[in-house]
């Protein structure tokens, strides 16, 4: 492996000169790293550049669509916590729909930051006419505003939306915003009137653009990555693209009328040609991940919020690596999508089971590429894995207990009263591990009862058992740490993991599931682990967005570093 594939530059670390510790293990990616949490909305500024607002990880970053190079504008302990859209005002000013805590706000031009609103219930679709503001709610019963940033009252225009989001001017003058619920496209004067619908039946529509020749574009969020194109002042016509960029998010046309996208569910820029071909700007790759598993055949799984998907990688020698081919650059293959907040995930028989933080479980059939519901109700359900008995054994977060899942959907109380369980695995004699990050504690469950295994920990979360050995994912410390199962001894076993944001870097506000209003929110992370076949670890390194394999050190001499110390190399596959 090169010293250059090695320095790769990353969300988690600019530079790219970051490398995990560890005596015992040999670490590498078996994905590129993702510069994005995730694309959502997107629009040019001033500067010509395409600024994006990355809802999963709380800031806006500027892309320079000639070269893709990355530069982040609104960082993660900046003050806004969940950016979804954002437009320009005439000013050079950009404004931010903060999803989450129902804020609009102003950054001018020389950097300050100020509210706008906190009236606004889950804002989203924002665009601006001239010095005027608008914005949309993503939410039943949405409202349509005008906004004042410097004072005044919000004009609400119309009302009755079914969940909104991007919009924007149209030639006519009009606001054009979709409904994403019921499927069509609606537009209002900006000084109010009668809403009208312009567009019925359109693919599963999440933001309406116009090219500069005035054709309106609508973006599906499907997995097909279809854009309509409706001529509204011609022959009202309409044609569809499919891009196979699942989950779009936006768009955004330059000034020759090349037009870019973003996906939230894979992140990443790409401009999309009229005939559907695809240029990568920034390379689509995973938000998160979180959960990870590897399933008998040795396909490993990734469960990365919005999507299953798998790591795109192979390689020679290894009998547990991924057997999927991946998408151009990205290194990673979408298998489907899910509701959101999928983190845990487990493979067993064919089968793939994960879970929703939302309270949901399901199982994902890879050979029929079907989905089924498993579960529902269950109160922020983490890690997953497949018991003795085939039944589905839950970490019930909110709820403080672990659950099983039967054949029938039946759920029953493994055991209860634990504070923040996270994960849980099996043995190879059948006895179930749990993970309490709150606690900082390991427990096995015994007859009903927990046992602790260990205490003291950085806030463990992601676990993996393989022979007589426990290993653990300490989130707060960035490490393995490996157990006895037999001398209850352990030691730490792997360090420096890229695990949450970059190092110093103290996001402003703690996660929130769910809006006030109900609607999803922004999900906290779970650092999975899983254990292979063939003796190797997996790792979801949510910081910089791969998954991490660990082999068993061969050979020592291969694993010293530049100063001579024993280490991993890590670089991309």
């Amino acid at each position: 492996m090169t010293d250059r594939q090695a320095r790769t530059p990353t969300r988690f670390d600019e530079p790219g000169n970051h490398r995990p510790r560890s005596a015992r293990w040999r670490a590498e990616r078996l994905n590129p790293p993702h510069r994005l949490w995730g694309s959502n909305g997107i629009a040019f500024g001033p500067d010509r550049r395409l600024y994006v607002a990355e809802f999963l990880a709380g800031r806006v970053s500027a892309v320079d669509p000639a070269t893709g190079d990355l530069e982040v504008i609104v960082p993660m302990d900046g003050p806004v916590q969940s950016p979804d859209d954002l437009a320009f005002g005439a000013d050079g000013s950009m404004y931010i729909a903060d999803l989450v805590p129902g804020r609009v706000w102003r950054r001018s031009p020389d950097g300050t930051y100020t509210l706008v609103s906190d009236q606004v219930q889950v804002p989203n679709g924002i665009t601006c006419i001239g010095d005027r503001l608008f914005v949309n709610e993503m939410k039943f019963d949405g409202r349509l505003l005008e906004l004042f940033p410097d004072g005044g009252d919000p004009v609400v225009l119309t009302d009755g939306l079914a969940l909104g989001n991007a919009m924007q001017r149209g030639p006519d003058g009009c606001l054009y915003y979709p409904h994403m619920v019921t499927g069509q496209v609606w537009r209002i004067p900006p000084d109010g009137g009668e809403p009208e619908v312009v567009a019925h039946d359109v693919h599963e529509p999440v933001a309406v653009r116009f090219d500069q020749g005035g054709v309106l574009h609508v973006l599906s969020r499907g997995v097909e990555g279809i854009v309509t194109r409706i001529d509204l002042h011609g022959s009202g016509s309409r044609s569809l693209v499919v891009s196979g960029l699942v989950g779009l998010d936006n768009a955004a046309f330059d000034a020759e009328n090349r037009m870019f996208v973003s996906s939230y569910a894979a992140g990443g820029i790409t401009e999309l040609h009229p005939d559907g071909r695809t240029r990568e700007i920034v390379p689509r790759g995973l938000d998160g991940p979180y959960g990870v598993t590897v399933a008998p055949g040795g396909t490993v799984y990734a469960a990365d919020h919005y999507r299953l998907a798998t790591p795109a990688a192979t390689h020679e020698g290894e009998p547990a690596t991924v057997v999927r081919a991946g998408d151009p650059g990205g290194g990673v293959t979408s298998l489907t999508l899910l509701p959101p907040a999928v983190h845990g995930v487990a493979a067993a028989d064919g089968l793939v089971h994960c879970t929703s933080q939302y309270g949901d479980v399901h199982t994902y059939d890879p050979e029929q590429n079907t989905t089924r519901l498993r579960a529902t109700g269950l109160d922020e359900p983490g890690g997953i894995a497949v018991g003795p008995d085939g039944s589905l054994v839950v970490a019930e977060t909110g709820a403080g207990r672990i659950v099983a899942v039967g054949p029938d959907g039946t759920i029953t109380a493994l055991v209860e009263g634990i504070d923040h369980p996270v994960d849980v695995t099996f043995d190879d004699e059948g006895r179930a591990y749990v993970s309490d990050d709150r606690r900082g504690t390991v427990l096995r469950i015994d007859d009903g009862k927990t046992v602790t295994v260990a205490d003291g920990l950085g806030a463990p979360q992601g676990l993996a058992a393989s022979g007589d050995e426990l290993f653990v994912v300490e989130t707060d410390h960035r490490r393995i740490r490996v157990i006895s199962l037999t001398t209850g001894a352990s030691r730490v076993d792997a360090e420096d993991l890229p695990l949450g944001p970059p190092p110093g870097v103290v996001p402003r506000a703690e996660p929130a599931l769910f809006t006030p209003d109900g609607m999803p929110g922004v999900p906290r992370r779970f650092a999975g682990l899983a254990a292979t076949p063939c003796g190797s670890l997996l790792l979801a390194a949510h910081g910089e967005g791969t998954v991490l394999r660990f082999t068993p050190v061969r050979d020592e001499s291969d694993d010293q570093d530049d100063q001579g110390s024993s280490s991993t190399r890590l670089g991309t596959a």
